[in-house]
């Protein structure tokens, strides 16, 4: 029981590190359309969370599932509203 746990806590652990290290590379002038790609998988990250949510009993998934839930829809919501933000500074003034 608690191998399979351990085993993914120690990915998730690893996960956070090198996402971290990844993203601290990315210079400043590609980190908005990089984000704008991952909101892609932050859509699959969401439906992923869908399912681990979906059980006939409260167990320690369904609490995990119901939190990604809510931080992937974060993660997604907050990814389009950046995006629409960049492409709205490359549009053509309006003049009047």
């Amino acid at each position: 029981m608690m191998g399979p746990l351990l085993v993914g806590l120690y990915v998730f652990v690893l996960a956070i590190f090198v996402g971290f290290e990844i993203i601290a590379k990315v210079p400043p002038t590609l980190h908005t359309p990089l984000m704008s790609g991952a909101n892609a998988v932050s859509g699959i990250t969401l439906v992923g969370a869908l399912v681990a949510a979906n059980s006939q009993r409260p167990t320690v998934a369904t609490l995990l599932g119901c939190a990604a839930i809510i931080t992937a829809t974060i993660n997604v919501v907050g990814g389009f509203l950046v995006t629409d933000r960049m492409l709205k500074m490359f549009g053509s003034k309006k003049k009047g």
